[in-house]
């Protein structure tokens, strides 16, 4: 069977634009768009945003709530774990904590530990000195040297 000739495909101008390399875009023209926070909230905003809420369950006025939580820009599982925290510690549990374990030493007792290591060392050193002071001496008894006076500081 003979092999038919090898014709070239002709390019549709369409493809032709889309082969083109894009133009390449310099780093400075590119917008950059600082990350957005997470919101925190203190102790008292918490205080004041469950009594709102309170005041407008009480209020007896439909959506009211719903309102205040869009005028806030809370969501409502925010503001119901903030009432089972005012609910069981009171004031207190509205406090933000840090996540994870609690320092076992808080930095007075740090600061005690560090220098109680620290006093210990130089205890050992003190008892080494000492200990090769009266070294020198028993060597100076043995050889029969006269050990030098010690100056007496006015």
């Amino acid at each position: 069977m003979p092999k038919s000739p090898h014709v070239p495909k002709q390019e549709v101008p369409a493809e032709r634009e889309r082969k083109q390399p894009a133009p390449s875009v310099n780093s400075s023209s590119q917008e950059s768009v600082p990350s957005k926070t997470r919101r925190q909230f203190t102790a008292s905003e918490k205080l004041r945003l469950v009594k709102a809420a309170e005041v407008a369950l009480g209020s007896g006025e439909r959506g009211a709530l719903e309102a205040m939580l869009r005028a806030e820009g809370i969501y409502s599982s925010q503001l119901a774990a903030w009432r089972l925290q005012f609910g069981a510690r009171g004031e207190s549990g509205l406090v933000s904590r840090t996540p994870g374990r609690k320092p076992k030493l808080n930095a007075k007792d740090r600061e005690l530990l560090a220098i109680t290591k620290k006093n210990e060392v130089l205890q050992r050193k003190l008892r080494i000195a000492n200990a090769l002071i009266e070294l020198q001496k028993k060597a100076h008894e043995l050889l029969g040297l006269a050990l030098p006076e010690p100056e007496e500081e006015s």
